[in-house]
């Protein structure tokens, strides 16, 4: 289905809605060969709390967005190659149900889907779609590390790194981007290079700076790329990157609650 559909009017014609849903904040996206699998929104887990966002499954690509105007408008867009996608599925807890990890070297998080129903048929169309890609290129997926899934702030009270830090105004929350846990400004102050995850330097926690010289003093490389930090820098837990999180424009005339129940997995292939 989804080669019947590389060249067809239909196909061309749902890309470029998407690619002008975004606006001049996206990047193109009706590339040769690529087609509009489906789309839906997905609840995703974000920094402060659970977010709506539109998802969109192309045969090589997962693309996502903030919401600004419901099945119009979208912003922040992320693209994850499928080549390198992994998924883990999450168990219910309480309110938060039909979840999974979708996991890459460049970004991880959680999402959660309105139905149980929603949850197979998203986790069947993007396992296959990694599945084809791979065979169709003749590849086999990275050994590469994959970034971590972000502990969320409500679930770290203290410091995760020193069990004792109390956080405050001063001293903000922090994530490692090394491993994902919460952090004080003392215990991320050091920086290192992710290339995978960003072209600067950022935050990571004391233990992991260690053991990432450690792995560049084995294998000697030079840590040219890494810096410190001082204690009572107080930008956000996001740094110079931008992140889908810090902001959110939802904007329908309706709930963000609305939104996610009326939501489900339109698929074209």
């Amino acid at each position: 289905m989804v080669d019947r559909l590389v060249n067809s009017e239909a196909n061309s014609r749902r890309i470029n809605n998407v690619e002008q849903s975004f606006g001049s904040s996206g990047q193109p996206l009706g590339l040769p060969g690529r087609v509009l699998v489906g789309e839906g929104v997905l609840t995703k887990m974000c920094r402060k709390r659970a977010k709506p966002r539109q998802f969109f499954l192309f045969n090589d690509v997962l693309v996502y967005g903030n919401i600004i105007i419901h099945k119009k408008k979208y912003n922040k867009q992320h693209i994850l190659p499928l080549e390198d996608v992994k998924l883990d599925n999450v168990d219910d807890d309480g309110n938060l149900r039909n979840g999974w990890k979708i996991i890459s070297p460049s970004k991880s998080f959680v999402v959660y889907a309105a139905t149980a129903t929603e949850k197979k048929e998203w986790m069947a169309h993007i396992r296959k779609c990694v599945n084809d890609i791979l065979a169709l290129r003749g590849i086999r997926q990275s050994t590469t590390v994959d970034s971590p899934v972000w502990v969320p702030d409500s679930e770290a009270k203290t410091c995760m790194h020193c069990r004792k830090s109390e956080f405050t105004v001063v001293n903000r929350r922090h994530h490692c981007r090394h491993c994902g846990i919460v952090a004080c400004n003392a215990c991320t102050s050091k920086k290192w290079l992710l290339p995978l995850q960003s072209s600067k330097p950022i935050r990571v926690c004391l233990t992991c700076y260690q053991k990432l010289s450690k792995e560049a003093t084995d294998n000697n490389v030079t840590r040219k790329y890494s810096s410190v930090m001082t204690s009572g820098d107080n930008r956000n837990s996001s740094g110079e990157d931008s992140s889908d999180d810090d902001d959110d424009q939802f904007r329908n005339g309706g709930s963000e609650q609305l939104a996610i129940n009326d939501a489900h997995f339109q698929s074209y292939d």
